[in-house]
């Protein structure tokens, strides 16, 4: 169920501030810092469009890279956060943080949803309505799960899926204490009971 560990490479960036940012971005670089596990942060550069390669395939936030910058050794790394030209929506700067396999990090991992056609709700016109996505867990870093599935078997009209109902991943935790809903499966408009 654990991802394999995806190569990120970077390169050292000269310089900080915003005429660095700038220059960076110029050559087609994305500037991008990895701080974390007292050690000083590093100030990177990555590729443009390995960067938006990456970002496009999706779940950029909740993976786990092994980021290679020439001349240091490689270092596990989450990304905490990516910001965006507000126009363009394009990737202006990176921020990753070093992290060991043995710590515990929160990261939202992705629902999936399965058996729909063995789901009697589903099959009479029923409506998966998803409620969140995405999940927050708190996870070992070495063993990141892909994604939480949710099985669908037997699901009526009316029924409502909480997080405790789910088979969460060996080591993931929930962050909420509540027993929230995931997605529950609704009437189709114009139901009426059978009764």
């Amino acid at each position: 169920m654990a991802r394999e560990i995806i190569d990120l490479t970077a390169e050292v960036r000269t310089g900080t501030g915003k005429g660095a940012a700038r220059q960076a971005r110029r050559e087609g670089y994305v500037p991008g810092i990895v701080y974390g596990d007292n050690t000083a942060p590093v100030p990177l550069k990555l590729n443009y469009n390995a960067l938006l390669k990456r970002l496009k395939a999706g779940r950029f936030l909740s993976t786990l890279f092994n980021l290679k910058v020439e001349g240091q050794p490689d270092v596990h790394v989450v990304c905490r956060g990516v910001q965006r030209d507000v126009v363009k929506d394009l990737p202006t700067h990176v921020d990753f943080m070093r992290i060991h396999d043995d710590s515990r990090i929160t990261l939202f991992i992705h629902v999936t949803f399965i058996n729909h056609e063995a789901s009697p709700g589903l099959k009479r016109g029923g409506t998966l309505t998803v409620v969140r996505p995405d999940v927050e867990l708190e996870v070992l870093a070495g063993d990141i799960p892909d994604h939480i599935t949710v099985d669908l078997t037997g699901k009526q009209i009316g029924d409502v899926i909480h997080i405790d109902d789910i088979v969460l991943p060996e080591g993931a935790t929930k962050t909420i204490a509540r027993n929230f809903v995931i997605a529950n499966v609704a009437a189709p408009a114009g139901f009426v009971a059978s009764e």
